[in-house]
């Protein structure tokens, strides 16, 4: 197992070799502007990551990392539409550089394109890679669906928010580590731990994006930081300052989150000063920390090598503590 940069080079080198310079070039042009951004490219990495844990070679799961990474730049072109979202790791979204139909089109095509690299494997691994993505595509979609629905909800528990970002964001992390673990062929108790791994870590990723997206910085964060207060989402942070509110404060939070004005500063600022007040910011920053010490207690569970135990615990602890 190699150090992460070395990974994260592989990866990088791998998606700036990609060509998709194909007629028509509405359709293709849109997703090589996506995949040119770049970004974290986290789940192609804890793909190779994985493979190269079970002692297999992680450039036999180039394809299944790149399927991956295609499959979560279709759903941030389409989630972007349904966000009316101007802004894409510091550029503009896909549908504002061209228009909504390219976008919802250049999506679509990208979910086919990203099974077709599935095909480069024998068939007992195609198979179990496609039963996998199937399933990890349909609950993506389905976590997006419930997302969606908060939007018009009052009464959003937190059992149901952990239950959508799950679906919508961890079950693909835990994919990706698990593909890395199919490629290399390991047995069937190491495959779900590594999937447990990369699910709990997910979901440790997703809160501190929603941290991020209240409290980042907006040149290192690459999206428009208070963009889920002026979307009014029911993120972590808004449900803890809910529970942990005074009456006073609960109606002054319950009052922002039900106004749309022309310009959102003061609204957003209003938002952060309740979501530090009431605590929920420490709540939120406390949950990132419990997920991920979740996932290296699976990690102890692992039939692997201490030392790859440690890589992987030491990219953990660099994601917790991220910026952007």
């Amino acid at each position: 197992m190699q150090a992460i940069s070395h990974y994260q080079g592989l990866v990088s080198a791998h998606f700036n070799s990609l060509l998709f310079e194909k007629e028509p070039k509405n359709l293709y042009e849109p997703i090589q502007y996506i995949i040119s951004l770049g970004g974290k490219r986290l789940r192609p990495v804890l793909t190779l990551m994985a493979t190269e844990v079970f002692d297999t070679d992680c450039k036999k799961a180039l394809a299944a990392a790149t399927a991956v990474e295609v499959f979560h730049n279709f759903s941030l072109i389409h989630d972007d539409i349904m966000d009316d979202a101007p802004l894409r790791r510091g550029n503009e979204t896909v549908h504002e550089k061209w228009n909504i139909n390219t976008g919802i089109l250049s999506g679509d095509a990208m979910l086919i394109l990203a099974y077709q690299y599935f095909e480069e494997y024998e068939p007992k691994i195609f198979r179990e890679l496609a039963q996998l993505f199937s399933k990890t595509a349909l609950e993506v979609c389905e976590g997006q669906q419930y997302d969606v629905d908060f939007e018009t909800r009052d009464d959003v528990t937190i059992p149901e928010y952990l239950k959508m970002i799950e679906y919508k964001t961890a079950v693909l992390v835990g994919a990706s580590m698990k593909m890395g673990a199919i490629v290399a062929e390991t047995n069937e108790e190491n495959k779900n731990f590594i999937y447990d791994f990369g699910l709990n870590l997910g979901l440790a990723f997703q809160l501190q994006d929603d941290y991020l997206d209240a409290f980042g910085n907006p040149e290192t964060f690459g999206k428009q930081v208070g963009g889920d207060i002026i979307e009014n989402k029911k993120t972590y942070l808004y449900l803890k300052a809910l529970e942990f509110a005074t009456p006073s404060q609960k109606e002054q939070l319950l009052h922002l989150f039900s106004i749309q004005p022309n310009d959102n500063t003061d609204k957003i600022n209003s938002v952060k000063l309740l979501f530090n007040e009431t605590g929920a910011s420490a709540a939120t920053q406390k949950a990132i920390v419990d997920f991920t010490l979740l996932a290296f207690e699976t990690l102890e569970k692992m039939d692997i090598e201490p030392s790859k135990k440690e890589m992987l615990k030491s990219f953990g602890e660099k994601l917790m503590s991220r910026k952007v």
